[in-house]
């Protein structure tokens, strides 16, 4: 037991860290070849934040690991919401632009309850399936979300400052190499050590996924939103919650349908009722107390719904 608990710390650190050395490395190379800091930060540094719950999907969905990918998926987007945006307000109240009020946050939403219509069916499927046609689809959607944020980005004065730093070739491709390969390694070593301790414990694929895989595979957004706290820059901190939220429903569920069609178990409807719920009250927060403000009160209502709402997950 101690082994598999040593070994699902190391998949993590494997993870995180193949994260930060490939976006390290990427960012230099595109920096070479004179990519634009808005390009970079829109690619590259978005898809890394995110890295470790692709890799850990796309192991968990060619291994047949369904419940791991629908729990890391919902899981971590309920651990962004209540959690990180719970600890984000506590450190400072949240300022949030009107663009985040109106679009973003309504297109997390947008995507709680497509996600629930394509595997209830309600749009002409006859299984509680993924399919690869509801993944493709998913993905034009993404798609149309990138070409949104890149025409408002686009259109906004602020600069948008992304840290390069100046390697030698040689330093960029040895970042980019091990940080694929600690990806890699870092997530098959998860997904499998995750099936080992459900199995030791008696406990489902499910609540793995939902708590440990989930927990650990957001550490990179909390990590984000925590230092953007910390320096009053609440529009990153909100916009990286409330983003990751979006690419994971929109593009890591969507990649591991089309790798795999996942079957979807009825048994987290409670949790994607959870999600629509934060979501809905997220928004709701925006016009009460301070308006466009999530206010510490707020955040904390957060914090202690997940912590009731994970007791009894645990329990049940």
């Amino acid at each position: 037991m101690i082994t598999q608990i040593l070994l699902l710390a190391l998949g993590l650190v494997l993870l995180i860290t193949g994260a930060n050395g490939l976006v390290d490395g990427a960012s230099a190379l595109a920096k070479k070849f004179n990519v634009s800091d808005l390009a970079i930060g829109l690619t590259i540094v978005a898809f890394g934040t995110s890295a470790p719950e692709l890799v850990v999907n796309v192991f968990a969905s060619y291994q047949g690991h369904q419940d791991i990918v629908f729990g890391n998926v919902i899981g971590s987007n309920n651990f962004n919401l209540f959690i990180i945006l719970g600890i984000t307000g506590l450190i400072t109240p949240i300022v949030v632009q009107s663009s985040t009020i109106w679009k973003e946050i309504p297109i997390s939403f947008l995507g709680i309850v497509l996600v629930y219509l394509l595997t209830h069916h309600f749009l002409g499927s006859d299984s509680n399936t993924l399919t690869r046609v509801d993944g493709f689809l998913l993905l034009l959607l993404f798609g149309l979300f990138l070409y949104y944020v890149y025409k408002q980005l686009k259109s906004d004065p602020v600069e948008i400052e992304v840290k390069v730093n100046n390697y030698s070739n040689l330093k960029i491709w040895c970042y980019v190499i091990f940080g694929l390969a600690g990806l890699v390694i870092g997530g098959r070593l998860l997904v499998t050590t995750a099936v080992d301790l459900a199995t030791t414990f008696g406990m489902s694929e499910k609540l793995i996924g939902l708590t440990i895989v989930a927990a650990g595979t957001s550490l990179p957004e909390l990590a984000t939103s925590v230092v953007a706290a910390l320096k009053k820059n609440s529009d990153i901190a909100v916009g990286n919650i409330i983003g990751s939220n979006i690419f994971n429903l929109f593009f890591i569920l969507a990649t591991s349908a089309v790798i795999k069609p996942i079957d979807y178990d009825t048994v987290f409807d409670l949790d994607m009722y959870i999600l629509a719920g934060g979501t809905l009250l997220v928004f709701i927060a925006m016009f009460t107390g301070k308006k466009k403000k999530l206010d510490r009160w707020e955040a904390a209502i957060l914090l202690v719904g997940y912590l009731g709402y994970m007791a009894y997950i645990i329990q049940k």
